[in-house]
């Protein structure tokens, strides 16, 4: 069960990994959790930055997770976190922001890529994200330490000026990569050394210091536990996640086997390497919708793992009559349908039911599952995140 500190304890309580910290109740600016637990960050804002001048003691990522336009993502596995900076509206110049943050930025990974003793002036940034409780919706969860940049990219890579355009008019942002490092407890020993200036001593991280040092990174990387997932965590997550996974059922859901081309044009968008080569014809696919490749090896010298897809336009997790699972008999059809050297792929609106789930995973089968919640965070990432661009998407391209 997640620890939750409570807001009274909030200026005496170390950083926890994905510890919750409560706000106040009652909903007030007075009552935000982050200006309490760490003092002079600030409470307002993606950006928040303790200490003045060209001095930062620290610089807390504040991240909702629900920006539809800038979806700030961590990956657990590997502890790469995805921040957008602050330019979000047109009209302003990129480092034009009122809170700086595209400056912090800027001046950060300009210090990670300059010569030797630049990571000396880089603070260490602490990550949270919005995490609503019973008792106040200013709660937060902290998800980290972090620093810039991350093994393997280079400077062009891990800070980049993306453009956006709205209402017609274009304007830029920073897309940032930073690593959380191996560090499960932040102590509040360290946080006051570092408020009065002293970052260096025996209570900072040793990964922080390794990487302060000798520019290592040591990610907090992390094995997913639960192989089999229930059906609810097969549902949409968020109100927004339920309306997009609506919109791509109801707009299917009288003629499934239109849903067989964009179910391969979801599993397209989660990696570059994919490659669909045919929408099998609906009477006579054998157990298969769609069949294609997966790119192993380099482009100039190609090697490929061949896959069968299968699409099930069921009703989704979240309505009120229950789902339609997809159930050992689906799934069957689809194992019988992979050969040596190939692995499968199934796409539902839906969920996979636990039998068959356990099944395919305790018999080792290659199948990729994807769901109703996974379908609709792959829409969101791709910037389909509103009704209505999954809408125009859907009608242009998918007509029925």
């Amino acid at each position: 069960m997640t620890r939750v500190f409570s807001f009274s304890d909030l200026p005496f309580s170390d950083l926890i990994v994905d510890a919750v910290y409560e706000g106040g109740p009652g909903g007030q600016l007075s009552g935000e959790a982050i200006s309490k637990l760490l003092p002079g960050s600030g409470n307002m804002g993606g950006f928040r930055v303790s200490g003045r001048n060209a001095t930062k003691n620290w610089v807390v990522l504040f991240t909702t997770g629900e920006d539809p336009d800038w979806p700030d993502t961590l990956d657990l596995n590997t502890g790469q976190f995805m921040y957008f900076g602050d330019n979000k509206t047109p009209g302003h110049e990129l480092h034009a922001t009122s809170a700086g943050g595209n400056k912090v930025l800027r001046h950060a990974f300009s210090q990670l890529h300059s010569e030797a003793g630049g990571r000396y002036a880089i603070p260490p940034f602490f990550v949270f994200k919005k995490y609503s409780t019973a008792s106040s919706a200013r709660s937060v969860q902290f998800k980290g330490l972090a620093v810039p940049g991350f093994p393997g990219l280079s400077s062009a890579e891990d800070l980049v000026a993306v453009w956006k355009t709205s209402n017609g008019e274009r304007f830029q942002n920073y897309r940032s990569i930073f690593t959380i490092l191996d560090t499960a407890v932040v102590s509040r020993t360290w946080v006051r050394e570092l408020s009065g200036g002293s970052p260096v001593s025996g209570s900072a991280p040793a990964s922080w210091l390794k990487w302060r040092e000798t520019g290592k990174y040591t990610p907090l990387v992390s094995q997913q536990t639960t192989l089999i997932r229930s059906v609810s965590q097969q549902a949409p997550e968020t109100a927004l996640q339920a309306k997009l996974l609506d919109r791509v059922w109801a707009h299917f859901k009288d003629t499934p086997i239109a849903f067989e081309a964009f179910a391969a044009r979801v599993y397209q968008m989660t990696d570059r390497r994919v490659i669909i080569d045919a929408i099998t014809r609906g009477v006579i696919d054998g157990g298969r919708d769609a069949i294609g490749r997966y790119l192993l090896g380099l482009a100039e010298d190609p090697v490929y793992a061949e896959f069968s897809l299968e699409a099930k336009c069921y009703r989704p997790c979240h309505h009120s009559d229950g789902p339609t699972t997809v159930g050992v008999k689906e799934v069957s059809r689809l194992i019988s349908r992979i050969r040596h050297r190939q692995f499968g792929v199934l796409v539902t609106t839906s969920a996979i039911a636990r039998q068959a789930y356990e099944e395919v995973r305790q018999d080792r089968h290659p199948i990729i599952f994807i769901s109703g919640r996974d379908i609709s965070e792959i829409l969101f990432k791709n910037e389909f995140n509103t009704e209505a661009k999954v809408e125009t998407l859907l009608k242009t391209q998918y007509p029925v």
